[in-house]
C-alpha cells in the first residue's frame, strides 16, 4: 500500500465542516456579522479561523464568485457547500446566509420606518459605510500576498489591481465592462502562460 501524496494527505487533514447542520450554522453566523459587507468577515471565518479554504482557494473561489451573476458571498457559499456536501451542501450553505438574517432586515426595516426621520440615524448610518469601506480595503491588503504566486507574476498583478481601481474608481467605467475587457485579458494571458 502507497502512502498518500502529500498534498492529499494535506487536503484529508484540514478541518472541514462535519454536517450541513454545520454548514447552515457557520454561513448564519458569517451573515449575522457582515453588516455593511460581508468579504472581510468570509475571509477571516473561511480561511483564518475555520480554515476550510487555503488562501489560494479563498482568492480563486472568490474571484469566480465575483463574476458570476448574482450577490458574490452567495456564490462563495454555493461553491463551499458543494465542495463539501453536493447539492445538499450548496443549499444549507445558501439558507444559512438568507433564512435569519432575513427576519434580522424585516425587524431593522420596520425600526428604520419608525425613526428614518431622525438626522442621528442618518450620521450612524453614514458612519457605518465608513466602517465597511475600510474592512473591504483591509480585506483586498491581507489578499495580496497571494498574488506572488500568480502566474502572471507579481508585478504584472498588482498593474492588474491599479487599472481595475482607476477605471472603476477614477474614471468610473461601469463594472460589467471592466470585468469583460480586463478581466478577460487577465484569464486569456493566465490561460497561455500555463498551457507553456
Amino acid at each position: 500500500m502507497h502512502p498518500a501524496p502529500p498534498a492529499a494527505a494535506a487536503e484529508a487533514d484540514r478541518p472541514r465542516p462535519r454536517s450541513c447542520g454545520d454548514l447552515f450554522r457557520s454561513f448564519t453566523w458569517l451573515a449575522l456579522q457582515g453588516f455593511g459587507g460581508v468579504l472581510a468577515i468570509v475571509q477571516r471565518e473561511m480561511v483564518e479561523k475555520k480554515r476550510w479554504l487555503s488562501p489560494d482557494e479563498f482568492l480563486e473561489d472568490w474571484a469566480v464568485a465575483q463574476v458570476m451573476p448574482g450577490p458574490n458571498v452567495i456564490n462563495l457559499a454555493l461553491m463551499i457547500g458543494d465542495r463539501y456536501f453536493g447539492l445538499r451542501g450548496a443549499l444549507a450553505a445558501v439558507a444559512g446566509m438568507l433564512t435569519v438574517p432575513l427576519f434580522v432586515i424585516l425587524g431593522l426595516a420596520l425600526l428604520y420606518a419608525h425613526y428614518a426621520g431622525h438626522p442621528q440615524i442618518a450620521a450612524a448610518l453614514r458612519g457605518m459605510g465608513a466602517v465597511a469601506g475600510g474592512l473591504i480595503a483591509a480585506t483586498g491588503i491581507k489578499l495580496v500576498p497571494q498574488l506572488r504566486r500568480h502566474p502572471l507574476g507579481f508585478g504584472l498583478c498588482l498593474a492588474i489591481v491599479a487599472t481595475v481601481f482607476a477605471a472603476i474608481a477614477l474614471v468610473r467605467v461601469p463594472l460589467g465592462w471592466v470585468l469583460i475587457v480586463v478581466g478577460g485579458l487577465a484569464c486569456g494571458e493566465t490561460w497561455r502562460r500555463l498551457a507553456r
